[in-house]
């Protein structure tokens, strides 16, 4: 495996970053920016494996849980919050767990992330079992409260995955499919909201768009099941069917729409 070092909180490239002037800052992360789409490519056959057993899980009625701590945590929770309205499907299916509770997401509550028992305490809440896949998200690969979870579901025959921005570490050893995405030293160093943030929040669009795609929850290159919960979703609804549906009365494709409540119940009663 070879050793392992925290590339994540190595020096960072640029130095005395307060003499900057604003357009030299945005070009230089603009830059380091662009590094980080190339470095997913390199590890798309692990997230293809990953996408396959989680679908597997998923399609025998198992859950799909994303848990983290700080900024790792919070881009789980808002990749599973987007899937309910995005696919339609229920908000216990993809389920987002960050490190300290509902507080952390908005106020840091760091030094809960060393809490070695706390990760599998939230995902027992649950009834967390062999029928769900679980995602360990930690951008240095050493978060305490990450790592232990997935040990801990590791012992109860739990499938695990994890997302990380260090080769060879610790949360890849304990996962069963890692991706490890090395996106080099941040702009300011060892600040992993950036690049190692940005690296995360693609592939956690990966593995939920990915899957969703594979449960049927897309036909063609539309939302057809998402949520109409306002007017922009209910005009694109409506758009959408009078593109399939080849009308341009758009009041009636809308009363149609709100009626039925969904693309693909509108869709399926008028092809029935």
């Amino acid at each position: 495996m070879g050793s392992f070092q925290k590339i994540t909180e190595s020096e960072s490239n640029y130095r005395h970053l307060e003499k900057m002037p604003v357009k030299e800052i945005l070009s230089h992360i603009n830059i380091e920016d662009k590094k980080v789409p190339a470095a997913v490519k390199k590890v798309l056959p692990q997230i293809e494996s990953l996408i396959n057993a989680v679908v597997d899980k998923m399609l025998m009625g198992g859950r799909l849980f994303y848990i983290g701590a700080g900024t790792s945590g919070r881009l789980g929770i808002v990749d599973a919050s987007e899937c309910p309205p995005t696919f339609g499907v229920p908000s216990g299916l993809v389920i987002g767990i960050i490190a300290g509770g509902k507080k952390a997401i908005t106020t840091s509550v760091e030094q809960i992330e060393d809490d070695i028992q706390q990760g599998w305490k939230d995902l027992q809440k649950y009834k967390i079992n062999t029928k769900d896949f679980v995602v360990g998200i930690a951008a240095s690969g050493t978060t305490p409260y990450v790592i232990s979870a997935l040990k801990s579901c590791k012992e109860k025959n739990i499938l695990t995955g994890s997302i990380s921005c260090n080769p060879h570490s610790p949360v890849s050893k304990a996962a069963d499919y890692p991706i490890e995405i090395i996106v080099g030293p941040e702009f300011i160093t060892g600040s992993t909201r950036m690049k190692s943030g940005t690296a995360e929040k693609l592939v956690l669009n990966m593995i939920s768009t990915a899957t969703m795609i594979q449960l049927g929850r897309i036909e063609d290159n539309h939302m057809v099941n998402m949520q109409l919960t306002n007017e922009k979703l209910i005009d694109r609804g409506v758009h959408i069917l009078m593109q399939e549906l080849k009308s341009d009365d758009y009041e009636k494709i809308k009363s149609m729409l709100l009626y039925y409540g969904s693309v693909k119940k509108t869709l399926t009663a008028c092809h029935s």
